[in-house]
């Protein structure tokens, strides 16, 4: 028997005790509404605390004692802790304690998160790097891992490849339970095609995962039918995906037996379409669950984190209790956490107190038994965390200049490819347009919103640059570049100008990562990001939520830029595995058909 069960099961023998009437609880939390996750009820009852442990929810008075903390909260709710069932530190550019300092304040007290990006930029000593960090905070981070980096190996370059290889040392180390979303068959039918060595690469980590008691999430977008159903039978049968994006494909997966994750972030805001499989069409919601993704640090600060996410799916028209299941034991049952997801005898004290339901004002926030924050406000010391040089060294490649990055023709105008953006989604459009040519290079327009978009390799592996045009950002003036494009995380940048790309590109060079916002030939504003090139342990969440908004502020109110959380969206354009065009280090990108294709129209 392991040792942490031993002394589990010494805890449990004096709870025991205490409930036969030896001894009292430390706390009550006394008449208020408890949400019962497991029945579907809301009803008056106590909490009654022991150590880290719930005693008892019901009639609690024989359980107070002269040293226990009765807390009266008679009109407030009393729910499980959240949980976040997919998401990723690297997003936010916040290292996981920031990240942790900002949402536990809002009920949030589990985290699931996938080191996809550090791990495209790093491999196992970013992942690693990240797991470590864990034990610097008081709620629950869990690691679920990538199993292949890049993605798309024939189509983009990351700073390490990850494969089966890594699988036993990494799904061995502390912290990790399993693995991440399972990109490399995102594209079904085209990987079984062009790389079908992937589908067996993947198969041997999954099924490796499975044996030793892991999960695997799942990435299906857009997949129906048999490649659906070659997807969930590459993950070992029991998957999630959080790449649904309507009412039909939710459907189908949760026909299929997928856990859907409804994702609901700063840029990619899907669940209103997915709860349409129960709002309208009354489908069972215990593999309905509410995830982020990707969340800025902004948002969690003003706006909240999973508090706010369910109170957007109770205005969607779901009853309250189901909305929290979605966030509390149906994550808890899909990852296999026995200890908590539920108020129940035995189970980490792990509580939010809401105010009202309708706001999902979050009042107060235990994690183990212990007060942790308190109207909005973290009430316990939480150490800054520094991550070691040896995450700090993933830029590495040369400088770019004005002929590497221009797109050449000897015509006068060329009929040209643009990605189009979609504001709140992975998914591209593809578009045509007709561009001047000037000195043998093809102009972008600012009139026809067509922009240049280049993304350079960073790891000094290739050198490669792909480049094309792109529609949907608007900008009227300068450029902007970040070492943030998932998932390889090379440099990725769009401008009205290449002068103003090169500069961008070159300062985010220089610092070794970040952002960078260029104009007239000049540096407007920049953030280093030197972990990894993706996050930030030089700022604390406030101090990056208040450095995004100015670098934001700059981009609407003098380049132009018409979409917000630009450098959210800027990154997701670089995203082989949801459709339709997406640009790499290889180049223009057709998802739907796995090619590479030029950025002119011959």
């Amino acid at each position: 028997m392991k040792l942490e069960n031993v002394k589990r099961a010494i805890e449990y023998r004096q709870l025991i005790d205490i409930l036969m009437g030896n001894g009292h609880a430390d706390i009550v939390l006394h008449r208020g509404k408890v949400i019962n996750v497991v029945s579907g009820e809301i009803y008056e009852a106590d909490v009654a605390i022991k150590g880290k442990y719930i005693l008892m929810v019901g009639e609690a008075d024989k359980l107070i004692g002269d040293n226990t903390l009765v807390i009266d909260i008679k009109g407030k709710y009393i729910s499980p802790g959240f949980i976040d069932s997919h998401m990723h530190f690297e997003s936010s550019m916040l290292t996981i304690t920031e990240f942790s300092r900002l949402s536990i304040p809002s009920g949030t007290t589990t985290l699931v998160a996938d080191p996809h990006e550090i791990g495209n930029a790093l491999g196992p000593i970013g992942i690693k790097a990240m797991a470590d960090e864990i034990s610097n905070v008081p709620n629950h981070v869990h690691l679920v891992i990538p199993s292949l980096t890049p993605d798309c190996p024939k189509l983009e370059t990351a700073g390490y490849d990850i494969t089966s290889k890594d699988m036993e040392d990494l799904l061995n180390y502390k912290n990790i339970i399993g693995i991440g979303e399972l990109q490399g068959f995102s594209n079904a039918k085209h990987v079984y095609r062009n790389t079908p060595e992937i589908i067996d690469d993947l198969l041997a980590s999954t099924t490796y995962a499975k044996s030793i008691g892991k999960v695997v999430d799942g990435n299906a977008p857009e997949l129906f039918g048999s490649e659906l159903a070659a997807h969930i039978i590459a993950t070992g049968t029991r998957c999630s995906c959080h790449e649904t994006t309507t009412k039909e494909e939710c459907i189908e997966k949760l026909r299929q037996g997928v856990y859907v994750f409804m994702r609901e972030g700063s840029t990619q805001k899907n669940m209103a379409e997915c709860i349409r499989a129960y709002t309208e069409e009354n489908l069972d919601t215990r593999r309905l669950i509410l995830a982020t993704d990707d969340m800025v640090a902004a948002d969690l600060e003003t706006l909240g984190h999973m508090n706010e996410i369910i109170r957007r799916t109770i205005k969607e028209g779901v009853e309250p209790v189901k909305a929290i299941q979605m966030a509390t034991i149906n994550p808890a049952e899909y990852f296999g956490f026995k200890d908590r997801g539920a108020l129940l005898p035995g189970y980490l004290a792990d509580i939010a107190i809401i105010d009202d339901l309708e706001s999902m004002r979050v009042e107060a926030v235990f994690i183990e038994g212990k007060l942790v924050a308190v109207k909005g406000r973290l009430i316990i010391d939480l150490p800054k965390y520094t991550y070691p040089d040896e995450v700090k060294r993933s830029v590495k490649c040369s400088k770019v200049t004005e002929e590497d990055i221009a797109i050449r023709s000897n015509k006068s105008y060329e009929k040209v490819r643009c990605i189009g953006l979609i504001p709140d989604q992975n998914l591209t459009d593809a578009f045509e347009e007709e561009l001047r040519v000037s000195g043998g290079i093809v102009l972008p327009d600012i009139q026809k919103d067509a922009l240049e978009i280049v993304c350079v390799e960073r790891y000094g592996r290739t050198n490669g640059i792909g480049k094309t045009f792109v529609k949907g950002f608007g900008l009227k003036e300068g450029a902007f570049a970040e070492s943030v494009s998932h998932d390889a995380h090379n440099i990725i940048a769009v401008g009205c100008n290449i002068k103003d790309i090169v500069i961008a590109v070159n300062r985010v060079i220089e610092m070794g990562g970040g952002i960078a916002i260029s104009s007239r030939g000049k540096i407007l504003e920049e953030l280093r990001l030197p972990v990894g090139g993706l996050i930030t342990d030089e700022l604390d969440g406030h101090e990056v939520a208040e450095k995004i908004k100015k670098l934001e502020d700059i981009t609407r109110n003098v380049l132009g830029c018409k979409v917000h959380a630009p450098f959210m969206h800027l990154s997701f354009l670089a995203l082989t595995t949801s459709p339709k065009w997406k640009i790499t280090d290889k180049g223009l990108i057709d998802v739907n058909n796995f090619k590479i294709l030029s950025p002119i129209i011959e």
